[in-house]
């Protein structure tokens, strides 16, 4: 039995992935010319990357002579919630509370950190009591 697809990216994928968002499109032997990062990969695990990619529905190919041009179908900031939503659900429970207070703890905040936390918070709370205000008209 083939081991079970991972349903978030994984680092090779990921790799390809931020050649592809930051080209818009590109054939095997672009992305592979694009990855800077060691270890330097293979054509064949690139074309196999690829393939498990497009299989997951993070991308799309159109045929361009004998070569596939292949275009992300998932942006990045929509990859990055999903990788985070699935990182909240597995380690925390889905309390983003306990993933912000996990961070804080293991990495700690200097004071301007936290003073820019805050008013982005705030921000967004006065945002959410806006549009709550608006919707409920």
């Amino acid at each position: 039995m083939p081991p079970r697809q991972s349903e978030t990216l994984t680092e090779a994928e990921l790799r390809i992935m931020n050649v592809l968002w930051g080209k818009g499109s590109g054939t095997v032997q672009q992305v592979l010319d694009s990855i800077t990062q060691k270890p330097v990969l293979a054509y064949n695990s690139v074309l196999t990357t690829i393939r498990v990619l497009e299989r997951k529905g993070y991308l799309k190919h159109l045929k361009d002579g004998r070569a596939h041009v292949y275009t992300p179908l998932v942006g990045k900031k929509e990859a990055t919630r999903s990788e985070i939503r699935n990182l909240v659900s597995r380690f925390f429970k889905n309390s983003h509370e306990q993933l912000v207070l996990n961070l804080l703890e293991d990495q700690g905040i200097e004071p301007e950190e936290l003073s820019r936390l805050r008013q982005m918070l705030d921000s967004k709370d006065s945002l959410q009591t806006d549009t709550t205000r608006s919707g409920a008209k």
